[in-house]
């Protein structure tokens, strides 16, 4: 069996440096390779990559084209069985990819798998969920700001529920392994999504497809969280309202126009805020 690990980076070096320091440092089992994708890093990354980690694939994408986009490249230059996507703001501990791809293969009719994904204080982060709804979204939202604050109960209740080994409508792009075959069977990731929401979007094309997304906590990923966005808040606002508007556009019609007045009233609509380039990966 055969792995390619993706990362889509755009000015992450410190953040990348140390995921493909775990990576290399005891690395998986099986026959893998690496391939990096730089979305246009302005921070010496590419140059980073060259000198400290030869071994590694890097592939230059042309221009910020987003995390869709920039997996989508590593797709398309690998042939591998199995695509693990990897955020660079991760962490690998020895042996994680290894059970991943254990716990995938268990399950034939599963087309992708995600681990238990940890904060650096060993903090679950809730890194799956159910088919997005606007109350979905609100319960989802609220767990999550509970669980960061360590609020009582809702903290040991979010750690408990990371817990179970389940089958869910989604998994973080965090970390995601995923079939190629099934990955293919969909088209890839849809590049209208640029930066949040791909996952999500991703997930529910393959179960749209008649395949299961799986969630296992026997595997734990660290997960710096979105690091390489720092600092350019409006930019991703912007991204994560207009994947938000294409989701529910694509799978929840009937909500869209509701969700589409609702931010406009809020001013969150995309097209009221200022347009700015945000961080692809």
């Amino acid at each position: 069996m055969i792995l390619t690990i993706a990362i889509v980076a755009f000015n992450a070096r410190e953040d990348l440096a140390r995921c493909l320091d775990s990576l290399t440092a005891l690395p998986p089992r099986c026959a893998h390779e690496v391939i990096v994708v730089d979305n246009g890093s302005t921070d010496g990354a590419p140059e980073m990559v060259r000198s400290r980690f030869p071994a590694v694939r890097l592939l230059r994408a042309p221009g910020n084209v987003g995390f869709s986009a920039g997996n989508n490249i590593a797709f398309r230059e690998s042939s591998s069985e199995l695509v693990l996507l990897l955020n660079p703001d991760t962490v690998v501990p020895a042996g994680a990819i290894d059970a991943l791809m254990k716990a995938l293969l268990l399950d034939p009719a599963a087309a992708a798998v995600g681990p238990r994904l940890v904060d650096r204080d060993g903090r679950a982060e809730l890194s799956f969920g159910p088919m997005p709804s606007p109350w979905g979204e609100a319960w989802q939202r609220w767990l999550g700001c509970a669980q960061q604050r360590g609020s009582w109960p809702m903290r040991p209740w979010v750690e408990w529920r990371t817990r179970r080994s389940r089958t869910v409508a989604w998994v973080s792009g965090a970390c995601l392994l995923v079939r190629r075959a099934d990955a293919t069977a969909v088209g890839l990731l849809d590049e209208r999504f640029f930066l949040y929401w791909e996952d999500v979007d991703f997930c529910a094309a393959l179960r749209a497809a008649g395949r299961r997304i799986r969630f296992t906590p026997a595997v734990e990923v660290i997960h710096l969280r979105g690091r390489s966005t720092a600092g350019v808040g409006t930019a991703t606002a912007i991204a994560y309202r207009r994947g938000q508007l294409a989701f529910y556009s694509k799978w929840r019609p009937r909500w869209a126009p509701l969700l589409a007045w609702y931010l406009r009233v809020r001013g969150q609509h995309p097209d009221l805020l200022k347009d700015a380039p945000p961080g692809g990966g």
